[in-house]
C-alpha cells in the first residue's frame, strides 16, 4: 500500500475539514454560552438544540471549500440519457430501502445501544433540535448535504485515493472520514452513518462509474427523513 503522504495534503485537509468546523463551531458556541453565565450542565443541554444552525454552517463552509478545490466538470460528468435514468431510478431506489432500514431498524438499534452501552450523546437528544428549526434542517440536510457530501467524498475523493490505494481502500478511507463527519450524532450514528450509508454510496459510485446514483440516493434518503421529522413536528401534509 503507498504512503499516505503519496495524496495531496490538501485532500486531506478538505477530507478532515467537516469534522474540525463541527468541532471549532460547537466549542465555539459552548464557549459563548458560558461566557454568558450559563453553567456546564445547561450549556450542555442548550448547544444540541442550535444542531440544523451548525449544520447548515458547517456545510456552507465545507461546500465553499468543496468549491475552490474539485474540479465540478470532472466530478459532474452527465451520462448518456438512458443510463441518467438508470443511474436515477436506482438511485432513488437504493435511497429509500435505505431509509426504510434505518427508520424501522437501525435507527431503533442505535438508541438501544446508547442506553445499553453508552454515547457521548444522549439518546433521543436529535430530534428536538430539528423540530425547533425545521426550516434551517430542509436547507441544509436536504439541498446542501447531498451535493457538497457525495462531491466531496464519492466524486473526488475515491477517484482520487483509488489511483493511490486501489478501490476497496479508496471506499475504506471515504467511508471512514464520511463517518467522522457525522460525530456530532454520537459514536454509534457515527459508525453507522460511515459504514452502511457511507458504504451504499460507496458502492453505487462505483458500480454505476459516476455520481448520479449515490446523489440520487444520498437526495433520497435525506428527503425521507426530513418528510420523517416535518411529520413529527406537527406539520400536516
Amino acid at each position: 500500500m503507498p504512503s499516505l503522504w503519496s495524496v495531496p495534503f490538501k485532500t486531506w485537509l478538505l477530507l478532515l475539514a467537516g469534522p474540525v468546523l463541527f468541532l471549532v463551531v460547537i466549542a465555539g458556541i459552548s464557549a459563548f454560552l458560558s461566557l454568558r453565565g450559563m453553567d456546564a450542565a445547561l450549556v450542555a443541554q442548550r448547544v444540541p438544540l442550535f444542531m440544523p444552525q451548525i449544520l447548515l454552517g458547517v456545510l456552507l463552509g465545507l461546500g465553499v471549500l468543496v468549491f475552490f478545490v474539485v474540479q465540478f466538470d470532472l466530478v459532474w460528468v452527465a451520462p448518456n440519457t438512458t443510463k441518467t435514468f438508470s443511474d436515477l431510478a436506482i438511485g432513488i431506489l437504493a435511497g429509500a430501502l435505505l431509509a426504510f432500514a434505518y427508520f424501522n431498524w437501525m435507527a431503533p438499534a442505535v438508541e438501544i445501544l446508547q442506553r445499553s452501552v453508552g454515547d457521548y450523546v444522549p439518546p433521543g437528544s436529535v430530534l428536538p433540535a430539528i423540530y425547533g428549526s425545521i426550516g434551517v434542517f430542509f436547507v441544509a440536510n436536504v439541498l446542501l448535504a447531498p451535493l457538497v457530501e457525495e462531491t466531496l467524498y464519492r466524486g473526488y475523493a475515491i477517484p482520487l485515493l483509488t489511483t493511490q490505494f486501489g478501490s476497496a481502500w479508496a471506499v475504506v478511507l471515504t467511508c471512514l472520514f464520511f463517518g467522522l463527519l457525522h460525530w456530532p450524532g454520537g459514536v454509534w450514528y457515527m459508525l453507522l452513518t460511515g459504514i452502511v450509508a457511507g458504504g451504499v454510496f460507496s458502492s453505487l459510485f462505483l458500480w454505476r462509474d459516476g455520481i448520479l446514483a449515490p446523489f440520487a440516493a444520498h437526495l433520497t434518503l435525506n428527503v425521507i427523513e426530513f418528510v420523517y421529522a416535518w411529520r413529527g413536528h406537527g406539520v400536516s401534509a
